[in-house]
């Protein structure tokens, strides 16, 4: 039987792969695992990996070092290249504030380590640690390891020993910071729920309104006059005349009062076209259905799927020219926009196109809609990204006194956030299903941290026994207090309306467990919005303070 020994506490491939897989398998099972609603999920990998290492199962450190090292690459890289096309437009629309209050919650948070640290003695790794896992965000963890091993050559333990330890009451500081905020200013969700309607001019998604045509200055105008007359961004997609027929418009198309208009804007936009136009009128999207006459008109979701056609304009393809077809509206990561001309296409966009049956088929044709080709992952694009991702993380930026780097971790993400976002404009095709970037990050993730487990597990129990039960006040105290002075300022002074507050709280700790329990209590979309504005700013920052905080104290 020693080749079963051998196997589970050996040093070879065989054990490695063995260790790693039982590792994951268990930690997984265990996140499933939830007490009031709320699981420590897929960091339970990263425990179950302290036990393993702790009852010797270990792994040889070159096969550890390797396994956390790229599995932090692939977690970070699918980050940025999910959040890369809406990184910068974050900055826009009212997003600044949130954006502001975010980055004050993490500098305040850094700001606390270091008092906590001046005071008490506790090493600035070990702090790095404790502050990653205080606020759950693992790739601060990760980024805080590798630039340590950089600057010293030598792996510390207390770092992920740290973030363990303080990673639990973490999760729980940041819920019951929302829960205080709530009873303490007595937020009524009726109140919340009036003020939404102040937030509707915030949103940029697609509106579908019915006109009837009034305005007899206008009769006879082509919708191309009205349309540069009004001056505003929106399609007239089709018109029902008075006799019951509909036809397609386009920019020729000529309007007379006593027609209906079927426009497509954006909802701020919305009041002013229907006032210039006419009034509104209610009417289906069956109404607007194919009932001409002789059934030509068709309305068709094609999906982008050819290569050429990624990064091109819609005035570079001419398809309104070309094939007598009307474009109202462009499916993005599940956001509809309003098309126009200098708008840049991108695999994966979905388009509806108006028309008749057969030019309609002739554009499918020209876009590609085959979603059997999505089926297949771009990975010339991953493996360059992160080719250049660790390129640019390995360039010494400064030296105080260690060169300071993005590192493995830092350098990936920004890269993948530039590609997401003007990948097109090199022809590169960053377009993965939503499916395939999970497995990658959820792969990622889950090496990175079985592989920390693993590494930190030998002296876990003397950690903590030793005095490491104080950092899990230490944890408490840098989760709650940032978030405090942070949220009563926004809700106190900013008048932030309380989901979109807790959207703030959960993103800025990049926390899933617990935008699930502010969507959960909130029942609507608003904190999920609020996380996804300040997340990706969010993620780039814990990842770069993590590596300054380290290298400005060596």
């Amino acid at each position: 039987m020693d080749w079963l020994y051998s196997l589970f506490f050996g040093d070879g491939i065989a054990h490695a792969v063995l260790t790693f897989a039982l590792v994951i398998t268990f930690g997984i099972l265990l996140g499933k695992v939830k007490i009031k609603g709320v699981s420590l999920g897929v960091t339970w990998i990263l425990f179950v990996g302290i036990i393993a290492s702790h009852f010797g199962m270990t792994v040889d450190p070159a096969v550890r070092n390797f396994v956390q090292e790229f599995g932090l690459i692939l977690f970070v890289f699918s980050i940025g290249l999910q959040v890369g096309p809406g990184f910068f437009a974050s900055f826009k629309h009212g997003g600044v504030t949130l954006v502001s209050c975010a980055t004050a919650i993490v500098l305040f948070g850094v700001l606390t380590a270091y008092i906590i640290h001046a005071v008490t003695g506790t090493p600035i790794p070990t702090m790095v640690g404790i502050l990653s896992g205080a606020v759950t965000n693992t790739p601060g963890l990760g980024a805080a390891q590798q630039a340590y091993a950089d600057a010293t050559g030598v792996n510390d333990p207390s770092v992920a020993l740290g973030y363990a330890v303080a990673y639990p009451l973490g999760v729980v500081g940041i819920i019951l910071t929302m829960i205080f905020i709530r009873y303490a200013l007595r937020v009524k969700f009726e109140k919340e729920d009036e003020a939404l309607a102040a937030l509707s001019h915030e949103q940029k998604y697609a509106q579908k309104v019915s006109v009837e045509f009034t305005n007899t200055l206008l009769d006879g105008r082509t919708v191309e006059y009205v349309r540069d007359l009004i001056h505003r961004q929106f399609v007239i997609s089709r018109v029902k005349h008075p006799d019951g027929g509909i036809t397609m418009a386009d920019a020729d198309t000529v309007i007379h009062p006593g027609d209906m208009l079927w426009v497509i804007c954006q909802s701020e936009d919305e009041e002013a076209i229907v006032a210039f136009l006419g009034h509104r009128v209610e009417m289906t999207d069956e109404d607007w259905g194919n009932n001409t006459p002789n059934a030509e008109l068709i309305s068709r979701r094609i999906l982008i799927t050819k290569s050429s056609i990624n990064g091109k304009k819609f005035s570079d393809l001419r398809l309104r020219t070309r094939y007598g077809i009307t474009i109202t509206r462009v499916n993005r990561a599940g956001m509809d926009l309003i098309p126009y001309q200098g708008l840049e296409l991108q695999v994966g966009d979905r388009v509806m196109v108006v028309g008749p049956a057969e030019a309609v088929a002739k554009v499918a044709d020209v876009l590609g809609n085959s979603l059997k080709k999505l089926d297949h992952p771009n990975l010339i694009t991953i493996f360059v990204g992160i080719a250049l991702g660790v390129l640019l993380g390995s360039i010494p930026l400064l030296n105080v006194p260690q060169p300071v780097k993005l590192g493995l971790a830092g350098g990936p993400l920004i890269v993948a956030i530039l590609i997401g976002r003007f990948g097109t404009h090199f022809h590169l095709v960053t377009y993965t299903t939503a499916s395939a970037n999970l497995m990658l990050r959820e792969i990622g993730i889950a090496l990175f941290l079985a592989a920390v487990g693993i590494g930190a597990g030998d002296g876990f129990v003397d950690a903590v026994v030793g005095g490491g039960y104080r950092w899990i006040g230490y944890g408490f105290i840098i989760t709650v207090v940032p978030l405090l002075i942070v949220s009563l300022v926004a809700r106190l002074y900013l008048k932030m309306n309380y989901y979109t507050l807790m959207g703030l709280i959960a993103g800025s700790t990049t926390d899933p467990p617990a935008l699930a329990y502010a969507n959960a209590t909130a029942g609507n979309d608003m904190p999920a919005v609020g996380y996804s504005t300040v997340y990706p700013v969010v993620m780039f920052l814990r990842v770069l303070t993590a590596q300054v905080f380290i290298l400005f104290a060596l």
